[in-house]
């Protein structure tokens, strides 16, 4: 008996961490429930992609290689990248099962399931929108409403996700489809932040989170 009560607990601990209660393990898309807290320095496409893998992990969903949605200028020796073609090719679905997207022309269509009721933390938590205190629904992406990098030499994504001064500028899209701006019914292209700070970020309604995808 006692050989048995160590063979389980040896299996228990080398399963690791089970899925949080509630939360499905195909996950493969999440809001990120914080952001490094650095406003929009996220160390780059590499430290946000990292930043996603850690906060899945965190939750239980294991075994999954994730990308953040933010595309990159062609600045400092950086190719331009855009975010659509970081992601895989879907489909994708929340921390409740739904399918939120089914590749990525429908995730960049009018056919999408993105809401503030769809678009949920990797712990299956709804995050903040307009009327909310506090309102955290600007999402950073760098992105155009078609998920590319945005054309020109201005600064739309807080020097390729480095920079976290009170000066520069990055897309934003509002998760929850309402609010300001140019596109506010946008979840990836509403509006650019009013610098790169994490005060600046709060400032329009923000709090340094962005999309993950598994791919």
């Amino acid at each position: 008996m006692f050989t048995l009560h160590v063979a389980l607990a040896s299996a228990v601990l080398s399963a690791g961490s089970p899925v949080a209660p509630g939360l499905q393990a195909d996950l493969s898309f999440f809001i990120t429930s914080a952001g490094p807290g650095n406003g929009a320095a996220l160390g780059g496409l590499e430290g946000a992609d990292k930043h996603c893998a850690t906060l899945a992990e965190a939750a239980g969903v294991r075994g999954k290689t994730w990308r953040a949605y933010l595309s990159q200028q062609a600045i400092a020796g950086k190719p331009a990248v855009n975010a659509r073609d970081r992601i895989g090719t879907g489909p994708w679905k929340n921390a409740k099962g739904v399918v939120v997207a089914a590749s990525v022309d429908d995730l960049h269509s009018d056919n999408n399931k993105l809401s503030k009721d769809h678009s949920l933390t990797e712990k299956g938590a709804v995050v903040n929108g307009r009327g909310d205190t506090p309102n955290t629904h600007d999402i950073l992406t760098g992105s155009t409403l078609d998920g590319r990098v945005q054309a020109g030499d201005g600064d739309s994504t807080c020097s390729n996700w480095t920079s976290s001064a009170a000066t520069g500028s990055a897309l934003l899209g509002h998760h929850d489809r309402q609010g300001g701006g140019a596109n506010p019914t946008s979840w990836n292209s509403a509006h650019a932040s009013r610098g790169c700070g994490q005060d600046n970020l709060r400032a329009t309604g923000g709090a340094g989170l962005f999309y993950c995808f598994a791919v």
